[in-house]
């Protein structure tokens, strides 16, 4: 073959390829133009969709949910609609096979993050817990900021944001302080077994009543737990709203049952802590040696 032969078939060979790119052309552009048609589309019908849901629903992450699975079914739609204008059928059926076995595979290789996927999106049906709430989980206490289908984040009152898997929250126990409306605050501490406890009891139910905001609906509870080493120990429950921040509370609590016990010489005994001196002065004094 000498080089005229071998330029005729380089020239026969690209001007095949340009007959079948002129012939593609109005094809090609067809199927460009429905990729951007269903693009427009699936973000339109997104927001139809949750504007929709949003009038009936007050969930907020299944409706996020359902407009992003929604946009991504419209694309789907889109591209196997733009290959079949291409002629490629073929190239569809093998994409979904495809997709089958990528599925597979990456169900086995990232299980954890299929996990929390599909835990994220059970929290958001079943709704444990809501933006907004205030909840315990996992060990960590805070307000919750946002619901992601891979993770939920929480704000800890310390200036930072804890973002926890949604599989350890769907999976684990959680405490929600939100869902009820009220919490329930809780006072230890221990009296001297010189003191009066009816008295003792009396005082301090009294004292934690008159904060502001304890719930009046509520009655405030007193129970005294044990006879411990060096004093009796109590334990006082009140109830407060679940806008009051809590940690505030407990403390006005604690302030207002020391300063009602002063008043009524009520001693508060820790052991090993605090020396008695009731009990010290009450036990008889020593008698004088004899000479």
């Amino acid at each position: 073959m000498d080089f005229s032969q071998a330029t005729g078939l380089i020239y026969a060979e690209l001007s095949t390829w340009i007959r079948a790119a002129i012939r593609y052309t109005p094809k090609l552009a067809a199927a460009i133009l429905l990729l951007v048609i269903f693009t427009f589309l699936s973000r339109w019908l997104s927001k139809w969709v949750v504007s929709g849901l949003d009038r009936v629903s007050s969930n907020v992450s299944l409706i996020n949910l359902t407009g992003a699975l929604s946009r991504v079914l419209i694309l789907a739609v889109g591209l196997f609609v733009a290959l079949g204008v291409l002629g490629l059928d073929k190239t569809v059926t093998s994409l979904l096979a495809g997709a089958g076995v990528i599925a597979l595979a990456v169900g086995f290789a990232f299980q954890d993050l299929t996990a929390n996927f599909i835990s994220g999106a059970m929290i958001a049906i079943a709704r444990p817990v809501q933006v907004g709430d205030i909840v315990d989980t996992n060990g960590y206490t805070g307000k919750v900021l946002d619901i992601k289908l891979r993770s939920i984040v929480i704000d800890n009152g310390q200036g930072q944001t804890v973002e926890i898997p949604s599989k350890d929250v769907f999976q684990k126990p959680i405490k929600n302080y939100s869902r009820l409306g009220q919490r329930r605050i809780e006072v230890a501490a221990g009296v001297s077994y010189i003191d009066d406890l009816a008295k003792a009891q009396q005082v301090a139910k009294e004292a934690v009543s008159l904060l502001p905001f304890v719930l009046a609906e509520r009655p405030v509870d007193l129970h005294y737990r044990t006879f411990a080493d060096a004093n009796i120990q109590f334990v006082l429950w009140f109830w407060i709203s679940n806008t009051t921040n809590p940690q505030a509370a407990l403390s006005d609590a604690i302030m207002a049952i020391k300063r009602a016990f002063d008043d009524n010489q009520i001693l508060i005994v820790f052991a090993g802590q605090t020396f008695d001196l009731k009990q010290k002065l009450s036990s008889p004094a020593p008698e004088p040696a004899a000479p």
